[in-house]
């Protein structure tokens, strides 16, 4: 992975957080990078070249007027005023090189001098076995690698629910564990497809591999969660940017939302779902 600094910029090194999507259903965490880009007013300082990522092209994401920028599959923004740097994934990994992809960014977050890197992500609401309490509204769950257990005594002030799934010792989790650690001996392999079981959906998930590569560069990692289904999903991206928001410790007067407002909507967003219909058809 080559990080390509755009020509008359220069990266921030106090920028030292790092906050990232991980694809999944819904694409919930790079709508939610979106929605940070766009609040924070972050600049873009470069993009990552990785030939993991399938290739793909687009109009600027943020500018409301054509500027000439095209938006790459993996862009790099920096935000001075929170200290945060965010790096927003538009196209997947290809097939069978999430391992690949993970070191890849784990090595660019690490060579960067990253302290802490949050990855936000979405989980299949199908997956979602115990009692809901509704009364509460929609639940943000997290891992983190602060200890072995994936627990977090900030995230747990801060209202999270840590995601009980999470089996440092689960046949898949420690698969992952094994080919991120230069030092293992131990030859472990991932599950077929049709071994796979529920308990294994989420190691499976790209948060998972990002989650043990970052671990692995001893970098400390927080993964950010939400249950969602296909659809509108903008109610969940404002759920994660939130959420991301209170574990940075970011506060509504470092945003650039509109009358007064604290978060800037995203000028992409306008198109997210198309055109409305002609009227003149009724």
């Amino acid at each position: 992975m080559e990080f390509v600094v755009e020509e008359g910029k220069r990266v921030n090194e106090e920028c030292s957080t790092l906050i990232q999507p991980a694809l999944s259903i819904g694409n919930v965490g790079q709508l939610a990078v979106d929605l940070l880009v766009s609040s924070t007013g972050a600049d873009r300082v470069g993009y990552l070249d990785d030939p993991y990522l399938l290739p793909c092209v687009g109009n600027d994401a943020y500018g409301p007027l054509p500027c000439g920028e095209i938006a790459l599959p993996l862009e790099v923004y920096e935000s001075p005023s929170t200290a945060t740097t965010l790096a927003q994934q538009r196209s997947p990994v290809a097939k069978g090189m999430m391992i690949k992809f993970a070191e890849n960014i784990a090595d660019f977050a690490a060579s960067g001098g990253k302290k802490h890197v949050i990855v936000l992500s979405s989980l299949d609401f199908q997956r979602l076995h115990h009692n809901l309490d509704m009364s509460r509204g929609p639940q943000v769950y997290y891992l983190s690698n602060a200890e072995a257990n994936g627990r977090d005594e900030h995230c747990e002030m801060l209202g999270f629910g840590r995601l009980n799934e999470y089996d440092s010792e689960g046949r898949c989790w420690k698969y992952l564990s094994s080919v991120f650690d230069e030092n293992c001996k131990e030859e472990l392999t991932f599950p077929s497809e049709d071994e796979l079981e529920d308990i294994d959906y989420y190691p499976s998930l790209p948060f998972a591999a990002l989650f043990s590569a970052f671990k692995a560069r001893g970098l400390k990692v927080t993964c950010l969660l939400c249950y969602c289904s296909e659809g509108d999903n903008i109610p969940d991206a404002f759920l994660l940017a939130e959420a991301a928001s209170k574990l940075t410790g970011l506060t509504p007067d470092k945003f650039h939302g509109e009358e007064g407002g604290k978060w800037q909507i995203p000028y992409s967003w306008k198109s997210m779902y198309g055109a409305p219909p002609d009227m003149s058809m009724f």
